[in-house]
């Protein structure tokens, strides 16, 4: 059984690897159809858990990798576009990824220091936080809003996608988060890329030096919210934490990197603890295995140790590959056809509705881009709906 397990941890990688490097393909999609498979034919719950697992912890490393040089992020590596841009345009990309692979690592070990305290905590506050959950939400969405310069285009924006976000929700069509978070953080990304004739210089494998204690703290203070709170992205926890311990653009990278690892791994650990999901892939697994022992959670922390330590030097390596022969690649026609990519998969998961809605969303993330506030302002469309359903 071992040979098997070492076997799901490997195809689980390289499905997480197609997740995070293709956008438009998510982790989600892959646990639904794991599932379907399972309720179709006989499966190993064993099995399940641990290639959704491996998948999901290699997925968190990789998919900064098109955030930064496709500029395509999905919903939790939505900040890196900025200071990971940054650097891609001072020929250092690859040292973005590198921060952020070295955050991820670092959530890894964490997650291994901090396990059973962690079980202990959420078991003794969750039942409290659960009772002001539409509070704090609100508490957080003005604290997040309040952090802009133009506060009202802010508050616009935030507005603008959940009252789209809202609207969504009672269309009957499947996935229907796909084309809208794909339009809003996607596809109107790399149309402002295409516009502006983003050209991308000739790619330098150099690193320096960069402090990771104020990124660790500020992520320990910020990923728990995650952990607990409906719609709250990784980009929102990396605000709040970066609110009270600032760091530097670098360091943000690796804060962004910690936490989005953290969330994932964290999600496992609240479903062992609380028998609530938190994100798609821990509900996939109580799908397969609605109830969690301790055997199972040792089995889960091991594959999480496992595949993030290979994710890393899996990054690593593509991460080179990616800085040497994106020169060499025509950047415009590249977007091009992500952008249609992107198309045919929203297309053929959610229809012709979802296709609709990708291009009120690629316009409406347009349209806020434009307005020169923080995009994670459109995580709105998850956060707003959550406010109202849990209030009315």
């Amino acid at each position: 059984m071992l040979i098997e397990i070492l076997l799901t941890i490997l195809f689980g990688i390289l499905a997480g690897t197609i997740t995070g490097l293709i956008p438009g393909i998510h982790i989600n999609l892959i646990g639904a159809l794991l599932i379907s498979l399972t309720a179709s034919i006989y499966l190993n719950p064993i099995y399940g858990i641990t290639f959704i697992t491996a998948m999901a912890i290699t997925h968190t490393f990789l998919d900064f990798i098109p955030s930064i040089f496709l500029g395509c992020p999905d919903t939790d590596t939505e900040l890196s576009v900025l200071p990971g841009h940054e650097l891609l345009k001072k020929k250092r990309g690859y040292e973005a990824i590198h921060l952020s692979n070295i955050g991820s690592l670092i959530a890894i070990i964490i997650t291994a220091i901090i396990l059973i305290p962690s079980i202990f905590l959420i078991n003794k506050t969750y039942f409290i936080i659960e009772k002001i959950i539409p509070y704090l939400l609100i508490l957080i969405s003005i604290l997040l809003i309040s952090q802009e310069k133009r506060k009202w285009r802010g508050l616009i924006v935030f507005l603008l996608a959940g009252f789209l976000g809202f609207s969504t929700s009672f269309l009957e069509i499947n996935q229907p988060l796909l084309p809208l978070l794909t339009g809003l953080f996607g596809a109107s990304n790399i149309i402002i890329s295409i516009k502006n004739k983003t050209i991308i210089p000739k790619q330098k494998i150099t690193l320096t030096k960069t402090r990771l204690s104020k990124p660790i703290k500020a992520a320990l203070l910020s990923a728990p919210l995650c952990s607990f709170l409906p719609s709250l992205g990784s980009g929102q926890a990396a605000i709040i934490g970066n609110t009270f311990i600032k760091n530097s653009k670098k360091q943000f990278l690796v804060l962004l990197g910690i936490i989005n690892t953290l969330v994932m791994t964290f999600s496992f650990i609240s479903l062992y603890a609380l028998e609530k999901t938190r994100t798609g892939s821990a509900n996939a697994i109580k799908e397969i295995l609605p109830k969690l022992e301790i055997s199972h959670l040792i089995l889960i922390i091991l594959v999480i140790l496992i595949s993030g330590v290979i994710s890393f030097y899996l990054t690593s390596y593509l991460g080179k590959i990616f800085a040497l022969k994106l020169e060499k690649i025509n950047y415009k026609k590249l977007s091009y056809i992500t952008l249609i990519v992107l198309g045919i998969i929203v297309l053929f998961i959610s229809g012709w509705k979802g296709l609709f809605i990708l291009g009120l969303s690629t316009l409406t993330g347009i349209y806020c881009i434009g307005l020169k506030v923080r995009r994670t302002n459109m995580m709105g469309c998850m956060i707003l709906p959550t406010i109202i359903w849990y209030l009315f």
